[in-house]
C-alpha cells in the first residue's frame, strides 16, 4: 500500500466518524496490513489532514481530523 493510499483512506473514514477511532478500529475497518501505524507516516497525516491523537476514555488513543481538513481544506501535500 502506497502512502497516498493510507492517507485518503484514513481520511475518509475519519470524516465519516467525526467522534474519532482509534487505530484497531481503523485498521480493522479498513483492512489495513499494518499491525501498528507508522511513525513517519503519522507525523505526514498530522501535517496534511489535521490528525489529532487525543486519550479517549478506555485510555486508547482516539484518531480524529482536525475542522479544516473535514471541510477539504487540507493543507499543500508533500
Amino acid at each position: 500500500m502506497r502512502y497516498q493510499e493510507y492517507r485518503d483512506r484514513i481520511e475518509r473514514a475519519l470524516r465519516r466518524q467525526p467522534a474519532g477511532m482509534t487505530w484497531s478500529e481503523l485498521r480493522e475497518t479498513l483492512d489495513l496490513p499494518y499491525e501498528r501505524p507508522c511513525p513517519n507516516w503519522t507525523k505526514r497525516l498530522e501535517a496534511e489532514i489535521g490528525l489529532a491523537r487525543v486519550r479517549g476514555a478506555g485510555r486508547a488513543l482516539v484518531w480524529k481530523c482536525a475542522a479544516a481538513a473535514r471541510n477539504g481544506k487540507r493543507k499543500d501535500r508533500i
